[in-house]
């Protein structure tokens, strides 16, 4: 009798320390691995990685690096960054959800959901918004002209501090470009997530970033660092913003107004940590209930020999089947549905990232794909 419930007392124990040991395994694997990369690539700067895995019981952060090159502070894991472009499954997300709540549907032409002035200048320059849908606005095959371009890096590089109305990012669209076949071909474009918010405006009456904060459930999901920089509060018990810095134009965040890259094509501050929650959030239905609808946000938009984005969302196959997107700056994440986890992977050298986000990602869910297969 005390022979058998001696052995059942081992066999509990160790079914409820075997996932602590293999998360310790792991945690020391990731660790070296991006200090092995970051011994390599020190004019990184700096590199704040999340793994988010629910299956492994892991939620884990790390940072290596500097935070601000003029002084040398360390970066923490915890340090919020502009996100940019990986704002736009944020606007995709919130789109999506006014599709399921019945307000908007997918292939709805955007005429009647743009302000007057702004469906007026299109209509001006050529452009039929009664043909352009919300799905061509998510799946950038508009044929809209982006309003970013060399001069437009060149013109914030001269004036770091203009500050930058939505309506005169849309203007420079309709002024520097002419209307291109509508769903024919995938052409990257912030101007398309700009028009996506004006929506959300106009269906909601609210201020986008305050629409969005809400269709997209922030608050139930407790995502307390995820902000829409400069137009909504710092957040509270939130450390300060890292640098990121891009050799090219020889900038540093902190001297740019962020309007050059604010209202929907970017835009929102995060920890890597949150920036990762929402890619799991967003798979694992919390946010969009609806199956249909989820599984449209990573279906092709167009043959995939032409394109592998899909509705505010990249799909990728890197070896494993990858839900990605990435941001200007620096600032990639990646969800697997095969192994229910994401990879949140922050540079702060602008260029690195081609380099150390891509590999990093690719380890990380190669071993928990790896791990879920032995379990």
């Amino acid at each position: 009798m005390f022979r058998k419930e001696h052995m059942k007392k081992i066999v509990l124990l160790n079914t409820l320390f075997t996932p602590l040991i293999g998360f310790a395994q792991l945690q020391t694997v990731f660790k070296q691995k991006v200090d092995s990369i970051y011994d390599k690539n020190k004019d990184a700067v700096g590199i704040i990685v999340h793994v988010e895995a629910p299956k492994h019981n892991i939620s884990w952060s790390y940072a290596k690096g500097v935070a601000d090159t003029s002084t040398n502070q360390a970066l923490e894991d915890q340090q919020p960054v502009l996100i940019a472009s990986n704002t736009k499954p944020y606007v995709a997300a919130a789109i999506l959800r006014l599709v399921e709540k019945g307000e908007l549907y997918i292939d709805q032409p955007i005429a009647n959901l743009l302000s007057k002035k702004t469906r007026h200048l299109f209509e001006s320059d050529g452009y039929n918004p009664a043909v352009i849908t919300i799905k061509n606005l998510l799946s950038h095959t508009s044929g809209i002209q982006d309003y970013v371009d060399e001069a437009y890096f060149e013109f914030v590089n001269q004036h770091p501090k203009y500050k930058w109305k939505k309506d005169e990012q849309i203007k420079r669209s309709i002024d520097i470009g002419n209307p291109q076949p509508v769903g024919e071909k995938f052409s990257y474009a912030d101007i398309n997530y700009l028009l996506l918010t004006e929506i959300i405006e106009q269906k909601t009456q609210q201020p986008f970033y305050a629409a969005i904060r809400n269709l997209l459930r922030y608050k139930e999901l407790n995502l307390t660092k995820t902000w829409f920089i400069n137009v909504e509060q710092y957040p509270e018990n939130t450390l300060p913003l890292a640098h990121q810095y891009a050799s090219k134009y020889n900038w540093d965040s902190y001297a740019i107004d962020p309007s050059w890259d604010l209202y929907g094509g970017g835009g929102i501050a995060a920890t890597a940590k949150e920036a990762a929650l929402f890619f799991q959030y967003v798979f694992d239905g919390k946010i969009i209930q609806d199956k249909q609808l989820l599984e449209a946000m990573h279906t092709y938009a167009l043959p995939p020999d032409k394109s592998k984005y899909c509705l505010g969302i990249y799909h990728f196959d890197m070896g494993f089947n990858a839900y990605y997107h990435g941001g200007w700056w620096g600032t990639d994440v990646i969800y697997s549905p095969e192994s229910d986890a994401t990879i949140t992977v922050f540079t702060l050298q602008k260029g690195f990232q081609h380099v150390i986000n891509p590999f990093i990602g690719k380890e990380f869910q190669k071993l928990l794909i790896a791990e879920s297969a032995i379990k």
